[in-house]
């Protein structure tokens, strides 16, 4: 069989079930071969980049299964990088591949710049944000390529990998049969087995701590252990903040779950954070948008045991910790067999953080703004989203602070957002990912600036007519930047208001046939919604209008502990990351 035909097999059989890509001439043999095997759904996106979120939001939001992107050589294969980056520093695993130019027009060792058209050495580019990148030299080689990659995507941290396959050996002929083609078994646990002097030793800290947290990072969501996660906080009576990427680890009716930490963090989770003596991280780097740029406050007076199965993470900002390099499933696992019988008793530091929940609403940080409070709409939303919502995805920018802050999570549902890239136009593509993922009702969120970046997806979502549920929150600026420039730069707005523009989103989803409406007062919240909901099984695009000068609150006052944050406490120094 071809090459490409082996590749279409091999996919299938390892439960592909969806490939989004932008065709090029350097996949058009793949593209062929996966149309004529049948078995896999091409998914045509309208940019690379949207490809490449859209196969990061199916990974996340699958059972099981990843998400596969493709593009062609040259500008295909580069812009695929932002999504790689992404994949990476949140730890999503994907496969990524690309076509290359025939291999006789490749420049090789010869002190030129470019062979063939389009030809690009994408695997130098790809090679800081990927597991692993293969270049394809020989036929021979595709078959242990693809079971290695796929192994790759998922054992420890998991991750993306990147293929690259010169058109040539695409088209060349392979000996094997379809019965020998491989289905990948892989195993993601550690198998760290910690003795019973750790255990012993972590149970009697718990015993003696008046305020201990859980601190649930991203690792419990890629290690699917929300139920491990729930069980072990109800046994132990101990309660659960998360970081952003964390959000969705436990389900946020849950009495013990507490809410969000970190620079945008709920006031009273960064309350929590603050007074705590001992806290247990699950999978969680520490990153400075979680514990703040005073990283000396953050562990002073605690005990901190850190949990990850990457063990370069551990002690690399916040020093001191007690190391435990091991996935959080099996730690979770362990940590239930070992529970000592008898029930800890948290009552008073439970009532505390709920003291600080009704003091601290997040729908009173916005104080004295004119039209919508964004942190009552996304209360509100989450209050109308029926069961069959599976997804919530939030963009970058000030609106996908307020929605983390506001949202309520029902049990199974997911919050998806790009953590560590920060990449702007990430939710509405990874939005067509997620629903080929769950099948269900996804709602998409994204600002006024963030949406054009790839704006150009309304298409793809009209095409299919998927029930993707658009909100654009429109301030007609870039508003966390400019309020970053009222901080540092004097109410210097270039290029967030001066100079920045944006449409009227209504009238463009007009043009792609999209109902649509909007609302820019309070009292038309409720009948947004419901425009939002009434025709479950289409998309729908909701323009939510804010004040320009609407800020985030609270937020760490950069340079001061976790738990001083604005607009009551000021920053000592300028953010820097």
């Amino acid at each position: 069989m071809k090459v490409s035909v082996y590749i279409a097999k091999f996919l299938a059989k390892n439960n592909i079930k969806y490939i989004f890509e932008m065709s090029g001439g350097m996949i058009t043999h793949l593209l062929d071969a996966i149309h004529k095997e049948g078995k896999i759904n091409i998914i045509s996106m309208h940019h690379e980049q949207s490809a490449s979120f859209a196969a990061d939001a199916y990974s996340r939001s699958c059972n099981e299964g990843l998400g596969v992107a493709m593009a062609t050589s040259g500008p295909g294969a580069t812009n695929l990088l932002t999504g790689m980056a992404s994949c990476y520093f949140d730890s999503v695993p994907t496969i990524f591949i690309t076509g290359q130019v025939n291999q006789k027009e490749q420049k090789g060792n010869k002190n030129i710049r470019q062979l063939g058209f389009q030809e690009t050495d994408i695997i130098s580019m790809a090679k800081p944000i990927c597991k692993k990148c293969f270049l394809v030299e020989s036929k021979d080689d595709i078959p242990s390529i693809f079971e290695e990659a796929i192994k790759i995507a998922f054992e420890g941290r998991q991750g993306p990998v990147l293929i690259d396959i010169p058109m040539n050996i695409q088209n060349e002929e392979i000996e094997i049969i379809e019965n020998s083609i491989t289905k990948i078994k892989y195993e993601n646990l550690s198998h760290l087995q910690l003795d019973s002097i750790f255990w012993n030793d972590f149970y009697n800290a718990i015993s003696k701590s008046k305020k201990p947290l859980i601190l649930a990072g991203r690792g419990i969501i890629a290690s699917r252990s929300e139920d491990l996660l729930t069980d072990f906080s109800k046994k132990t009576n101990i309660p659960v903040v998360s970081s952003l990427l964390g959000i969705g680890s436990m389900a946020n009716d849950e009495l013990l779950y507490v809410g969000m930490i970190g620079s945008y963090g709920n006031r009273w989770a960064n309350l929590a954070i603050g007074d705590s003596d001992l806290i247990l991280v699950l999978g969680s780097r520490l990153d400075i948008r979680q514990t703040g740029a005073d990283v000396n406050f953050f562990n002073i007076n605690k005990k901190i045991y850190h949990i990850d199965i990457d063990k370069n993470e551990i002690n690399n900002r916040v020093k001191n910790c007690i190391p435990v390099d091991m996935d959080v499933s099996t730690f979770l696992q362990d940590a239930l067999k070992n529970r000592p019988k008898e029930s800890m008793n948290n009552t008073d530091w439970i009532e505390k953080i709920n003291s600080y929940k009704e003091d601290w609403k997040d729908t009173n940080e916005l104080q004295n703004i004119e039209g919508i409070n964004p942190n009552l709409f996304f209360k509100l939303l989450s209050e109308h989203t029926l069961n069959n919502t599976s997804v919530y995805l939030a963009d970058v920018g000030s609106h996908q602070m307020w929605a983390a802050q506001s949202i309520r999570l029902k049990n199974n549902q997911k919050f998806i957002t790009s953590g560590g890239m920060g990449a702007m136009g990430y939710s509405f593509p990874a939005a067509i990912g997620a629903y080929f993922a769950s099948g269900k009702t996804v709602i998409t969120i994204s600002g006024d600036g963030g949406f054009q970046l790839n704006i150009q997806e309304l298409q793809t979502i009209a095409h299919h007519n998927l029930p993707i549920k658009i909100i654009i929150i429109n301030n007609n600026s870039l508003g966390m930047i400019r309020q970053f420039q009222d901080s540092y730069f004097e109410g210097r707005h270039q290029s967030t208001v001066w100079g920045y523009s944006a449409p009227n989103f209504e009238k463009i989803a007009t043009a792609y046939e999209i109902d649509s409406a909007t609302i820019s007062e309070e009292n038309e919240i409720e009948i947004g919604l419901q425009k939002l909901f009434e025709k479950s099984n289409s998309p729908f695009l909701l323009q939510v209008m804010v004040d320009s000068k609407t800020n985030v609150y609270p937020k760490i006052a950069f340079g001061k502990p976790i738990n001083e944050m604005e607009p009551f406490s000021k920053p000592i120094d300028m953010e820097g990351t």
